[in-house]
């Protein structure tokens, strides 16, 4: 595919891409996310770190991913290995702002438990509030947000992959 074609797909500059490709762009966690849409290939190939036999992350480490549009922060624990299809993220939110989410690829299904605070989160047009220990599962190939409703919101997102 073309650095164009790309561009159109994802709705992302070509200046922004070629930024990317010569690695000194600061890309968002939105246009990632359009990227690997676009791409359709699983977020996490993007930024999959390497594996390791055992792996801990701490609470408030790994490679966190910020939203452009809301406070909001995405961090990759560990993704879907070959034949899998999984990847699970750790997120803290503020509120302030809504997190929303463009379909991802068709058969994408999230699955979100909240560790701590309060959230708003599901289809964008029937989203769900959530407290401590709540899980919600929703179709990830539609429209869908997240939105905290107490500081220090932290919640625990798995996206499945059909």
């Amino acid at each position: 595919m073309s650095q164009a074609e790309l561009a159109r797909r994802a709705s992302v500059a070509k200046s922004t891409l070629s930024q990317l490709e010569s690695g000194i762009g600061n890309p968002s966690l939105e246009t990632l996310w359009a990227l690997s849409t676009a791409l359709g290939i699983p977020f996490s190939r993007l930024v999959d770190p390497p594996s390791r036999r055992v792996e801990v992350i701490r609470a408030g480490d790994g490679p966190g991913i910020a939203s452009g549009d809301a406070d909001y922060i995405a961090t990759l624990l560990a993704s879907s290995p070959p034949n899998a299809r999984r990847d699970i993220y750790a997120i803290r939110a503020e509120p302030g702002s809504v997190r929303a989410s463009v379909p991802h690829a068709p058969g994408v299904v999230e699955h979100l438990i909240l560790g701590s605070g309060r959230a708003r989160a599901g289809p964008t047009d029937a989203p769900v509030e959530l407290g401590p220990g709540d899980y919600i599962s929703y179709p990830g190939d539609e429209d869908h947000v997240f939105e905290a409703l107490t500081p220090g919101t932290v919640a625990v997102l798995i996206t499945e992959h059909v």
